[in-house]
């Protein structure tokens, strides 16, 4: 669980003008470093390193830089632009936040900074002999830190904006948030098993004022907030939920007797109305809420990305399927150690399609972190709907992309539970059928049928 502020501020320093911004105030400190720091220097140099050595090496930084500079960004942008046409819109947000494109870029800007306010000091006659020397060594450390950004820029490039380079960012970025998921199913609170759009009893409805996605929830000021006025909070949008005006964002319920004494009916009649006041704003201030879905705390998010590209891939203009084959085998990777902690963690293992006891399965309140919030757990056919269907319906004709969609499903049943089981032989039901209708070739059918009926064979 990270705070709303800190998931902002991540989100702010991934941005390329952030980066770029520090690295150019930290070169024109650097510059200006060497007046200062001739004071502290006790040696003095022969006047061997004049302000006509410094100065014509500062120039040619300079003016290479500014160059470097500009058609880096050129390349940049022809990145996006690749990764926009060639794999996704969805995912160019990630080939954005490329730390190393934004940490090249950063050195070029900020060494041209710097050498720019070397020139103009060294013309103005700022610097001593000793300050000289100073700025003299910087440059040399400059330049040093120019070439190692140079080669890794060079190789770099080679795969900047590629499909392959950026469905591993996708993959990495859904892995992630799944990893989250696992450890904590529900972000830390209860899990909610009934319909997230049907109200509890006594709940009042905390709306949205924002049409946008939501993309992180701090579950942890929502439990302070809970704690604070003796709530149980019900999240009625998670990460991923897109919301408009009127649509609630959380369901706030009041216990059935307060700290007081009182009964709910009590406690309700005289103080909801104060307690909805100021609990919604501050239950609305726990919400981030953009234009776009987020990668964060939505796997669902990422596994609809990778779809996206796949069904791109198949597309007659495209005509892919090997990029479709390929999106399938990191969904199989990407779902297995969800499969696999429904076996190995029952506890951890809950969802919306399990008709399981909520006590049994979610374990004591101390294994909850914050036991008042109930957060609706996600659902493997969800998962599975979301990357696979699309594969499915996009690749119904091209048998090779069906046989190993069969394959990675049958995978995936073999790992989970019976919940995952029951979710992919379902998707495995659907793909069949699409296939059944769009294959022209009897044959193609009967290797699908065949390969079924083996799994089912070999399973019992």
């Amino acid at each position: 669980m990270i705070s709303k502020w800190r998931f902002m501020a991540l989100q702010l320093g991934r941005r390329l003008w952030v980066r770029a911004g520090f690295f150019a105030l930290l070169g024109v400190a650097t510059a200006l470093l060497a007046i200062v720091a001739e004071r502290f220097i006790p040696w003095e140099l022969p006047g061997k390193i004049g302000a006509d050595a410094v100065d014509s090496i500062l120039n040619i930084l300079a003016s290479s830089m500014l160059a470097v500079t500009t058609f880096s960004l050129t390349v940049m942008v022809a990145a996006y632009s690749a990764a926009t046409s060639n794999v996704t819109p969805r995912a160019t947000k990630l080939v954005m936040q490329d730390t190393t494109t934004q940490n090249v870029l950063a050195t070029f800007l900020g060494t041209f900074l710097f050498s720019l306010v070397g020139i103009i000091a060294l013309s103005t006659g700022v610097y001593g002999d000793r300050g000289r020397v100073v700025l003299f060594v910087v440059v040399l450390a400059v330049i040093l830190v120019i070439v190692v950004a140079l080669l890794r820029w060079i190789d770099h490039l080679s795969r900047l904006g590629r499909v392959g380079e950026t469905t591993d960012r996708v993959e990495k970025a859904t892995a992630a948030a799944l990893a989250g998921r696992i450890e904590t199913p529900c972000l830390g609170g209860r899990p909610w098993l009934g319909d997230p759009r049907a109200p509890p009893a006594r709940a009042r409805a905390v709306e949205a004022q924002a049409v946008g996605y939501v993309q992180h929830v701090d579950i942890g000021a929502l439990s302070a907030l809970a704690e604070e006025h003796d709530l149980a909070l019900y999240l009625a949008a998670p990460p991923g939920a897109f919301v408009h005006d009127g649509r609630p964002l959380a369901w706030l319920v009041v216990p059935a007797r307060g700290r007081d004494g009182r009964t709910g009916a009590e406690a309700s009649a005289e103080d909801a109305e104060k307690v909805a006041a100021v609990v919604a704003a501050a239950v609305r201030d726990a919400f981030v809420v953009d234009a776009e879905r987020s990668f964060e705390q939505d796997p669902r998010f990422g596994l609809a990305v990778l779809a996206e590209i796949a069904s791109r891939a198949l597309s007659p203009a495209v005509n892919d399927p090997g990029t479709a084959i390929d999106v399938v085998g990191r969904a199989v990777r990407l779902l297995q150690p969800w499969a696999k902690r429904r076996v190995q963690h029952p506890a951890r293992a809950v969802g919306r399609d399990e008709n399981a006891n909520l006590g049994e399965r979610a374990g004591p309140d101390e294994d909850i972190a914050c036991p008042r919030i109930h957060v609706p757990p996600l659902a493997a056919a969800d998962l599975l709907d979301d990357v696979f269907a699309p594969i499915a319906r996009d690749g119904a004709g091209l048998i090779e992309v069906q046989m190993r969609l069969q394959k990675a499903l049958m995978a995936l049943a073999e790992i989970g539970d019976d919940v995952m089981a029951a979710a992919a032989l379902e998707q495995s039901r659907r793909a069949l059928a699409r296939a059944e209708a769009a294959m022209t070739l009897p044959e193609d059918v009967a290797r699908l049928r065949a390969l079924l009926a083996r799994d089912r064979d070999r399973r019992g």
